[in-house]
């Protein structure tokens, strides 16, 4: 199927589901399926929309359909020893770029690179309406006026179906060492931030179970330098271990547990929470294994001027993601109903109301 007669099938099938008034759950990969609530409706399987546009090397940009496989988006910039810098996590070998750009996901190097809506130059969608919109551009110089799309980043389909992406790309690191350190969690989290104020090359860290890990990039002199400096023990086939934090395979995450991921001041001490935690980002994102009620964890992430969300679980409540103060959720609402004024896509996925 060409690509225009894929871009009609799709917005066919907008059409005939605005003219049955049937809900539609946008699928690709499905390998996201766990994230956010539980919902029912049409499956629209856009799969078949892919393949790369355009990748200049040079002008440090990708262009994508949004049914691309990411493994093989990832391939071909690492054949120009480049990548994306947010390192989304996959979940999965099918997972896709629209699946996750939808979710919003990044991985370790987020704080220090930028997260996924950062990288975001340009999008084509289709609304609500069923109508084709192209929004932002390739380089960033093309880029102007609202910036709707990185709107899309973290929307997990509820405003539209996102056809084609272009992104930001960076060169891959000269050479990256993983050095851990054995310290209990107030003093891991006071190294963390004491080491976010210093101009040390640091792209990663993580802190489970009195290890803090923590990954730096750079020529091989600075890299050296950086280990004198800091000490701990470098770790061997360090990146299988981010490969591992990134993809929640390591044993923390085996768990039949619900899996909270809780979004908060990386200043802020450790939480007033039955269960096991780990840390990334300088302590601004926490893991929590806990079987605590979700209003109990809603309201203290609320305190600490966070935000809360069951990432996953076998039961869940109405809303898996911290509720919104009224004026957002006002706010969230217009920008529902401007996008896709029926409420056809994914509805539910986000909020139970929208």
């Amino acid at each position: 199927m060409s690509e225009q007669d894929q871009t009609e099938y799709i917005c066919n099938a907008v059409k005939s589901a605005l003219e049955m008034k049937t809900p539609l759950i946008i699928h690709a990969g499905n390998t996201k399926s766990f994230y956010g609530n539980s919902i029912n409706g049409e499956v629209l399987d856009v799969s078949a929309h892919r393949g790369i546009v355009d990748y200049e090397p040079s002008e440090l940009f990708i262009t994508a359909r949004c049914g691309t496989p990411l493994k093989e988006i990832e391939a071909v910039l690492y054949e120009h020893n480049q990548m994306l810098s947010f390192e989304p996590p996959h979940f999965g070998d099918c997972a896709t770029l629209g699946g996750t750009v939808a979710c919003g996901f990044s991985g370790p190097r987020r704080p220090y690179y930028g997260a996924a809506r950062d990288c975001i130059l340009g999008a084509h969608i289709i609304n609500g309406n069923a109508e084709y919109l192209r929004f932002g551009g390739q380089v960033m110089k093309n880029v102007a006026g609202y910036d709707t799309s990185r709107l899309m980043c973290g929307s997990l389909g509820t405003l539209a179906v996102l056809m084609q992406l272009s992104l930001k790309v960076i060169p891959r690191p000269q050479n990256e060492i993983t050095l851990v350190f054995e310290l209990p969690e107030d003093i891991a989290l006071k190294k963390m931030n004491q080491w976010t104020q210093t101009d040390l090359p640091i792209t990663a860290t993580y802190f489970e179970a009195s290890n803090l890990y923590i990954r730096v990039a750079g020529v091989e002199q600075t890299v050296k330098k950086v280990k004198e400096t800091l000490g701990g023990s470098e770790v061997k086939g360090g990146e299988y271990v981010w490969q591992l934090i990134k993809e929640q395979q390591r044993e923390f995450f085996n768990s039949s547990m619900p899996l909270w991921r809780l979004s908060i001041p990386s200043t802020s001490p450790s939480l007033d929470i039955k269960g096991a935690t780990a840390m990334e980002w300088n302590g601004g994102l926490r893991w929590i294994k806990s079987e605590d009620d979700s209003e109990k964890i809603f309201s203290m992430s609320k305190s600490h001027q966070g935000y809360a969300t069951l990432f996953r679980a076998k039961s869940k409540p109405k809303d898996c993601f911290q509720p919104l103060e009224s004026s957002l959720r006002s706010l969230h609402t217009k920008i529902k109903r401007a996008f896709d004024p029926n409420f056809i896509f994914n509805p539910g996925r986000m909020y139970s109301w929208c």
